[in-house]
């Protein structure tokens, strides 16, 4: 039997893999690739303001939407070296959701997505 919170770390863990595969096929820097890779963990410091401010700032940082966001402008400005970039921080999503951290909600850390599905 199936969960909504086992098939969204299922989907995580097929993206995880499909932006490494991606990754690779970009020919991109592998230094780069480790130095980034925990970058978009550096948005959990809104949690020394606030768990509010916390939670709005991980949740910037944890959504596709701003990835995606970053790739429209990789090809609305011709500028290709954005790319790894945006894939980096995708696949640390899919790492994310495939270990099971979700969302958070404004109410404390702990509290998120996948603890509501």
């Amino acid at each position: 039997m199936s969960t909504p919170k086992l098939l969204l770390q299922i989907e995580g863990a097929l993206i995880f893999l499909a932006t490494i595969l991606f990754y690779r096929h970009l020919h991109a820097s592998w230094l780069l690739f480790a130095v980034l890779f925990l970058a978009p963990d550096l948005f959990m410091l809104g949690y020394l303001v606030s768990v509010r401010i916390g939670a709005a700032c991980y949740n910037f940082a944890h959504t596709y939407l701003t990835p995606a966001a970053l790739i429209a402008i990789c090809f609305l400005t011709a500028k290709p070296n954005l790319l790894p970039l945006a894939t980096i921080w995708i696949c640390h999503i899919g790492f994310d959701r495939m270990i099971g951290f979700g969302l958070k909600y404004p109410t404390r850390f702990n509290d998120t997505h996948l603890q509501h599905v």
